[in-house]
């Protein structure tokens, strides 16, 4: 599989998309989700090559300021999703700690403001 990057520009209506590897695989679409169905089939085309043997990078460009969110946003998704890994270890830890100590699973639970499903679920995993 050829992986091929693909610019997207927006025009009054449409999505104007063109190939970098294969400037005259061009097409337009209504949605940008859209973008990598209609470029894989007109880079195909344009390639002489197997549609399914085409992965495709669609690349929008948008003002600098949108990147500049866009990867502020990933790097903080990518800080929560560690402390929200960080905060389940320790409350599996906490949970053990209280069980072991003679709590039932209702009481661990309620001391780690939980359901007693879920304290179920940390003394679990």
């Amino acid at each position: 599989m050829t992986r091929y990057t693909v610019t997207a520009e927006r025009g009054r209506r449409w999505w104007v998309l063109q190939c970098v590897e294969h400037p005259g695989a061009v097409s337009e679409v209504a949605r940008l989700d859209q973008a990598a169905d209609a470029m894989q089939e007109a880079i195909a085309f344009v390639a002489q090559v197997d549609p399914a043997d085409v992965e495709v990078d669609v690349r929008p460009a948008v003002p600098a300021e949108v990147g500049t969110h866009v990867r502020a946003a990933a790097h903080l998704r990518e800080v929560a999703h560690r402390a929200n890994r960080e905060a389940a270890a320790e409350s599996r830890a906490a949970a053990r700690v209280l069980r072991d100590a003679g709590l039932s699973v209702r009481d661990v639970g309620t001391v780690l403001g939980v359901s007693h499903q879920r304290a179920h679920q940390l003394l679990a995993g």
